[in-house]
């Protein structure tokens, strides 16, 4: 489904966190390889496509020099994890050989109200396509069928995976094909678009049971785990290789890398975990190894959740 799968190692190499981002986002695996409504990769109709190594080559040229991508990124005063996310596919799509990006969160409006928007309207080698783009954080159950998406929660407990889907599959997608939006595509010289969905990020299990996979989990997801702030000593007992530290919100995309000068010291994150309040909202831990070139990398990552997680009272 993924066609720059071959790729997926390359983020762990590149030192500018946009281009680590950006590379992860082109080349990592989907959350579910079955959805409720088609999925496409965004740079299926491209150039690239056919040769792989071009991508590899302007990713590595951006890691040389990046100031062309975070130019674009600037123009967003958003700190929005999911708007940065669009923004990294829209600068791949400007730049992708063979792809006209034709619009970016068009408006779709009636009588003045606004209905909705489409993320991305592109012409290709395959057509006209709209696509809806998603990055998503989802922790399964501690008890229960995993399985069910509906047992699948955001970090904050007010996303559910079965809701997202539902409403993907009845509003957004099908938006483009309401008499509603006619007026926006005509503006683009467009009759039809096909609408096409790609959903991106992490599933984070349990770490002490046993949860399935939602259905139609994508068997190369990108996986963690969870656990409550009760359960750190033990979790920690068993993945203590390396060293752990909080990862801000705005590194959830790509592996994290970090240079050894701020690497968490055991004083450090015993200090921070001694004054995390137990209300606090989902904090995303990573851990982390020596490089073979001093920073240190990413080995894994787990959401430590509240002590009342799932049942907030608060929005986190």
């Amino acid at each position: 489904m993924n066609p720059f799968a071959a790729l997926n190692a390359l983020p762990r190499h590149l030192r500018q966190p946009a281009v680590r981002d950006l590379a992860w986002a082109l080349s990592s695996a989907p959350l579910l390889h079955r959805a409720p409504w088609p999925q496409r990769h965004p740079l299926s109709g491209s150039g690239w496509v056919d040769d792989p190594d071009k991508l590899r080559h302007w990713l590595l040229g951006l890691e040389r020099d990046p100031a062309l991508l975070l130019d674009w990124l600037a123009r967003s005063a958003s700190r929005r994890l999911g708007l940065y996310y669009e923004r990294l596919w829209q600068f791949a799509l400007h730049q992708a050989p063979g792809v006209e990006l034709l619009a970016a969160n068009l408006p779709i409006r009636q009588g003045g109200h606004t209905l909705g928007e489409l993320d991305i309207v592109l012409r290709d080698r395959e057509g006209v396509h709209h696509l809806e783009l998603a990055i998503k954080f989802y922790l399964g159950p501690e008890h229960g069928d995993g399985a069910d998406p509906a047992h699948w929660l955001g970090p904050g407990c007010h996303d559910r995976l079965d809701r997202k889907l539902a409403h993907l599959a009845e509003h957004q997608l099908p938006i483009s094909a309401r008499p509603e939006s006619r007026e926006a595509l005509q503006g683009l010289g467009l009759d039809q678009v096909r609408a096409r969905l790609w959903l991106g990020g992490y599933l984070f299990y349990p770490w002490h049971a046993r949860a399935g996979s939602p259905l139609g989990a994508d068997p190369q997801h990108l996986r963690g785990h969870w656990l409550h702030q009760r359960d750190w000593r033990d979790f920690h007992s068993a993945h203590g290789q390396g060293r752990w530290q909080p990862l801000p919100r705005q590194a959830w995309l790509g592996p994290a890398r970090v240079a050894a000068a701020q690497v968490w010291s055991t004083g450090q994150l015993r200090d921070w975990l001694a004054a995390l309040d137990p209300r606090a909202q989902a904090q995303l831990m990573v851990r982390l190894e020596p490089g073979e070139d001093g920073d240190w990398q990413e080995a894994e990552r787990a959401f430590l959740v509240a002590e009342q997680w799932p049942h907030l009272t608060q929005t986190a």
